[in-house]
């Protein structure tokens, strides 16, 4: 009996440390590939920024042809909401986080009376959010470890048809913000109509916080130097255009809605990394303290089974001694 414990425990502590070789492998793999998402993230950075100027000082050209394009709106009883998570598991909260905050979004969104329509980037999403009786219109697979611009085009191409066909009245996108190695959190943010600065995240309701506004520092977030304004004290701006502010807008949407599209999937493939380093170097130092709690009862057991046997041999040799004497 107690050998056949040993040998199951020697099983066993195998299988863990074969599972261990393949988690930490997992884990440098990872910590490899965040230094490049991150990389790709910080080239982008001002493109975005420079586009989200750009539209600013566009609107502050002719506010009024901005207003169709540009701000919250007024009525909204259709709302698109894209879905950025991953291709993959093994990565901690990153995928049921952001599906969590998508399916308190909806509910929420549907108890205000609005129509919700669900788009979705990565493998994970349409199982999840199918068990849970959302229909899932159209999801997007293969782009989330390494997205292109090219993939960002495309998805963006489908959030904004709808929009341009008023078919819905504000498109939400619920991805993973990038903050720190140590620190990345779900947000809600509106894609279209293309948002004022300082009031692109939403709560978890997909409205705008009293006291929002964007951290310093933030793509996107107005300069310190120009007060937010992006143009002079005196009115319409200091920039002329052409063709007109609409006819612009109308352009400079889609290619927003892109730029905004692709930074939210680099974004989205860092914080992937990052949460699976994290959970695969835990598994390992956790597959560390399972062989050594299994190695401590294989050699109590052992030992159980050597000090049977000693007193066996120790009796049976009592009993032919006695014997012998009688």
């Amino acid at each position: 009996m107690a050998g056949g414990q040993e040998r199951a425990l020697r099983r066993r502590i195998r299988s863990v440390q074969s599972t261990k070789k393949i988690t930490k492998a997992m884990e440098l793999i990872a910590a490899s590939q965040i230094v490049r998402s991150l990389n790709r993230m910080n080239a982008n950075r001002p493109y975005r920024e420079g586009m989200a100027r750009l539209v600013v000082e566009a609107a502050k050209g002719d506010p009024t042809a901005a207003q169709a394009l540009l701000g919250a709106p007024e009525e909204r009883s259709r709302v698109a909401v894209l879905t950025i998570v991953g291709d993959r598991g093994l990565s901690g909260p990153y995928n049921s986080s952001t599906l969590r905050a998508t399916e308190r979004l909806v509910g929420a969104l549907r108890r205000q009376g609005a129509e919700v329509r669900l788009f979705t980037v990565g493998k994970k999403a349409p199982a999840y959010l199918r068990f849970r009786n959302l229909t899932v219109e159209r999801s997007f697979l293969g782009m989330s470890e390494r997205p292109q611009w090219a993939d960002a085009r495309t998805v963006a191409a489908t959030m904004v048809a709808p929009f341009v066909a008023h078919e819905v009245d504000q498109v939400l996108l619920v991805s993973t913000r990038y903050r720190s190695a140590g620190s990345q959190g779900v947000e809600v943010r509106q894609l279209l109509p293309l948002p004022e600065p300082g009031k692109g995240t939403l709560d978890a309701e997909g409205r705008s916080p009293e006291q929002g506004g964007w951290p310093e520092g933030e793509p996107g977030a107005p300069s310190p130097a120009t007060g937010g304004q992006g143009a002079s004290e005196g009115g319409g701006g200091y920039t002329e255009f052409e063709p007109d502010v609409e006819t612009l807008l109308a352009q400079l949407a889609p290619r927003a809605v892109e730029t905004e599209i692709f930074a939210a999937m680099l974004e989205g493939a860092a914080s992937f990394f990052t949460a699976q380093q994290r959970a695969m170097a835990a598994a390992s130092d956790n597959a560390d303290e399972l062989v050594k709690s299994l190695t401590r009862i294989m050699n109590r057991a052992r030992q159980d089974a050597i000090t049977t046997e000693i007193m066996e041999i120790v009796g049976g040799a009592e009993a032919l001694r006695q014997s012998k004497g009688a």
